[in-house]
């Protein structure tokens, strides 16, 4: 469990805030519009209404009590700027700041964000990817070179175990699991025989992968 300090109750941050308390945080929320967090009171450890542009209130906050300090501003970025240096000024262990340009996020990381996320971004990337390929069923991006597939298996796989099939060492990828329906086997051992429902969990490098989904 982690005490995090949300900051932007747009639709990103009531959305990062659910999930937080749903995964046993303790979440702290403050927004300038008290129509933002009103349907979150009931579920965060506080919230308040104020403008966190204001020195003093940042101060009352004792920002260096939480873990991670969550900006969530998307719409102003001069007043997401601002936020981040001074939480970072008095003290934050842990700034993460919302970005929808490169430009932004350059700003960001120079004046005090630990890490900058681009939640907008990176979903129209993840939808484009995963409705330009037909076969792929889900998609995450691990680091600019490796990401994690659900695919369906070749034809030539299915029937065959997976050390039969020699995946690893002919196509440069690994299996970390198994799906099938709601039946989920991670790390599936090597005698596995490959079903035709079945949906492989592949993890390589983009450009390996890249060739799986072309022949699929």
């Amino acid at each position: 469990m982690k005490s995090v300090l949300m900051i932007g109750m747009g639709r990103f941050g009531h959305h990062l805030c659910e999930n937080m308390v749903e995964l046993g945080n303790e979440v702290m929320i403050i927004d300038e519009d008290e129509k933002s967090i009103a349907d979150l009171t009931n579920i965060v450890t506080s919230a308040l209404i104020g403008d966190c542009t204001d020195p003093e209130i940042l101060k009352n906050l004792g920002v260096g009590n939480y873990d991670i300090c969550f900006v969530c501003i998307g719409s102003n970025f001069q007043s997401s700027l601002e936020i981040t240096s001074q939480l970072k000024e008095l003290g934050a262990k842990y700034v993460v700041s919302k970005a929808s340009r490169d430009i932004h996020a350059k700003f960001l990381l120079r004046n005090g964000a630990d890490e900058v996320i681009y939640p907008d971004r990176d979903i129209a990337e993840k939808v484009a990817k995963r409705f330009t390929a037909n076969n792929v069923f889900d998609y995450i991006e691990l680091t600019e070179k490796y990401s994690m597939y659900e695919v369906p298996p070749l034809k030539k796989w299915i029937g065959t175990a997976i050390m039969d099939s020699d995946i690893r060492h002919k196509y440069n990828i690994s299996i970390l699991g198994i799906k099938n329906g709601e039946d989920i086997n991670m790390l599936p051992p090597a005698n596995y025989v490959i079903k035709e429902n079945d949906h492989l969990m592949i993890i390589g490098s983009n450009e390996d992968v890249d060739r799986i989904i072309k022949l699929l």
